[in-house]
């Protein structure tokens, strides 16, 4: 398999728990809490790993919540290369109320990076080896960080010869696309603030789509549309990529399994259409998992063996 490297700026320590009712201005006392690393790049990586893929995790870590991420990483298996900085790493919160089945999620901002770390965590991209044949920059920018940071990113990813997969929303993503990346997972919201255009018909939005590959900004564009699927972009084909239907438990971190899937199947060398394919099936199995689990590989395999069969 060929390698991945997978990189975030803000990761953090996801807490989930359950309470039967959420009720302002109450003390609520909720079931014991789960804790796992979170943050895009560390969701990818992790869940990656899961399908049964393999990957480097490259991630800022600081104070004491810095080495519990580490703890949680290495207690995953999953081989991960932090670089110090003198922030705390951020946590974040998801409950979940039983009365409803609806979830309520709190992210805490992240650190505050001094320019040294900067050049510090490109210093350790740099430096990686095996040089990766992917990689993915994932996840939001905390404060500090330019919005141009994952177009430096994606240039060293460039000069190393690897396929740079960005997985960002807003400048950040403009950015990045500016440098030219091989590939761009935005969900159909962030699509529209990429384009500025409020595109509702499917026609408009692949016709916006297909600029952006045409500029050389990017090879491929998915569009995530949720319980809609997905909508895949190249200069070969546009493909509007129908789900397969699942109970929903939980949408944390379906986009970032989905980007694993698209990823991990590229780098077993599957054609493109197959490793989206792929991907969409490890963002259904993701939902069907509670808190923050992300996908299972049984269920992922079993999901895509149904769409292609189907297909």
């Amino acid at each position: 398999m060929r390698t991945i490297v997978t990189m975030t700026m803000n990761p953090a320590i996801d807490k989930s728990s359950s309470v039967g009712h959420v009720v302002a201005e109450r003390k609520l006392y909720c079931n014991p809490p789960r804790f796992d690393p979170g943050g895009g790049g560390v969701n990818v990586c992790r869940a990656i790993k899961k399908l049964g893929g393999e990957s480097m995790l490259l991630y800022p870590t600081g104070g004491q919540t810095g080495e519990r991420l580490q703890q949680l990483l290495d207690r995953e298996g999953i081989a991960n290369l932090p670089f110090p900085i003198e922030g705390l790493i951020r946590e974040s919160l998801v409950i979940l109320e039983e009365s409803s089945g609806q979830q309520y999620r709190f992210g805490m901002p992240g650190p505050e990076f001094q320019e040294q770390e900067l050049e510090r965590s490109l210093h350790a991209l740099s430096a990686v080896e095996p040089s990766p044949d992917y990689l993915v920059a994932s996840g939001s920018l905390p404060p500090g960080v330019p919005t141009d940071f994952y177009a430096r990113v994606a240039r060293v990813g460039k000069d190393r010869k690897a396929k740079v997969i960005i997985d960002v929303s807003g400048e950040a993503l403009e950015e990045a696309l500016k440098e030219g990346v091989y590939l761009i997972k935005p969900n159909v919201r962030e699509f529209r603030e990429l384009v500025g255009e409020d595109a509702k018909e499917e026609s408009r939005i692949k016709a916006k789509a297909l600029e952006i590959v045409e500029s050389g900004r990017c090879e491929v564009l998915v569009i995530s549309l949720g319980a809609a699927g997905a909508l895949m972009v190249s200069e070969d084909f546009v493909e509007h990529i129908l789900p397969p239907t699942v109970p929903i438990v939980s949408k944390v971190g379906a986009g970032d399994s989905m980007v694993a899937g698209i990823v991990l199947g590229l780098a077993r060398d599957k054609p493109l259409r197959e490793s989206v394919l792929f991907g969409v099936a490890a963002g259904a199995a993701a939902v069907m998992t509670p808190g923050t689990e992300l996908c299972r590989k049984e269920d992922a395999e079993r999901l895509f063996n149904d769409m292609v069969s189907g297909s």
